[in-house]
């Protein structure tokens, strides 16, 4: 094991096929400096791929990432492309270089499971999260690895699973002009397609494969779909389950949407309740929910891991970053 990294074990870890899900990595003693940490990143980027590729997910422990810039810095040492956050839901805000806040969403509500912006063509393959205030309580970002709910569902839903495969998904969602903060997916078109003008809107849009409506109170709703559903992860060469759609069914929820419109077979058929829900059990029974600490850093592969957010008792402020 290179140093200056050991892996560590903690109480919450899974072991699927004999692997901790997810892997933990501390520093060995005496904690590097951040300098040391981000050489460290670069120098030994082969084995954290494939470390990262093996547990679809690394949590970064006991390093000293003790600021947004820190953890910029940490994200850039990784050297993967970064993904302009266009098309997304989640209301976020800038914060240094390649960070923003993870979703603002009212601390009371819970973020359902989903994959990272698994509702537009262009998501990202990697995300970071960071803590840089840890939760007074609860506020966990709950992960679970994908081919194992896919693997779940087939085994108990097989026709609906070959429909998913056949059909893939609609998701529908009604935005207004403004962020709305009291909401999870209370992203304005504005902030959505990162413009003021309705002509560049509809372009970007279209470069989604989405299609976009005005609304009459000066929103717009979008149309995105059909997509794929359920996709081949060739580098591990297994199935996965590749969707929002348990968030979108289940927390697609504000003064403009209605959960059950959000999401739709591919044919526009309305999907069953039952099942979705059922789906969502299988998500909580298999998912991994480690409490954050302060100066955590959580490398997801948007491939193999889908995550979700627990409500809190504030403060409590994660940061993230999306890399292509």
């Amino acid at each position: 094991m290179a140093e200056p990294f050991v892996e560590t074990r903690i109480p919450q870890q899974k072991l699927y096929e004999s692997k901790p899900f997810p892997a933990v990595i501390s520093p060995s003693l005496p904690a590097p400096s951040l300098p040391l940490f981000t050489q460290t990143i670069t120098t030994h980027k082969p084995y954290l791929d494939s470390l990262l590729h093996r547990s679809g997910a690394v949590l970064f422990r006991g390093f000293p990432v003790n600021s947004a810039t820190d953890f910029n810095d940490v994200v850039e040492a990784f050297g993967f492309d970064e993904l302009p956050y266009v098309g997304g839901a989640a209301p976020r805000t800038s914060v240094v270089g390649r960070v923003f806040t993870a979703n603002e969403s009212p601390p009371d509500q819970k973020i359902p499971f989903h994959r990272g912006m698994a509702q537009v063509p262009e998501f990202p393959s990697k995300l970071f999260f960071y803590c840089e205030v840890e939760p007074n309580s609860g506020g966990e970002t709950p992960i679970v690895l994908s081919h194992v709910v896919y693997e779940r569902m087939k085994e108990k839903h097989p026709e609906f699973v070959q429909r998913l495969e056949e059909h893939g998904l609609v998701y529908v969602r009604v935005l207004g002009e403004d962020d709305d903060p009291s909401s999870p997916i209370g992203r304005g078109w504005k902030s959505t397609f990162l413009t003021h003008d309705k002509n560049v809107a509809e372009e970007r849009a279209a470069k989604l494969g989405m299609k976009l409506e005005w609304t009459e109170e000066g929103g717009a709703k979008t149309i995105m779909g059909p997509i794929p559903a359920i996709k081949f992860d060739k580098s591990r060469n297994r199935k996965v389950w590749f969707n929002s759609m348990v968030a979108a069914y289940t927390g697609w929820e504000d003064k403009r949407n209605e959960p059950r419109k959000a999401v739709t077979f591919g044919d526009g058929e309305p999907l069953p309740e039952d099942i979705v829900h059922d789906c969502l059990r299988i998500l909580e029974e298999e998912c991994v929910a480690v409490p954050w600490q302060s100066g955590d850093v959580l490398l997801i592969d948007n491939w193999a891991v889908l995550h979700s957010r627990r409500p809190f008792v504030p403060p409590r402020r994660v940061l993230a970053s999306l890399c292509k």
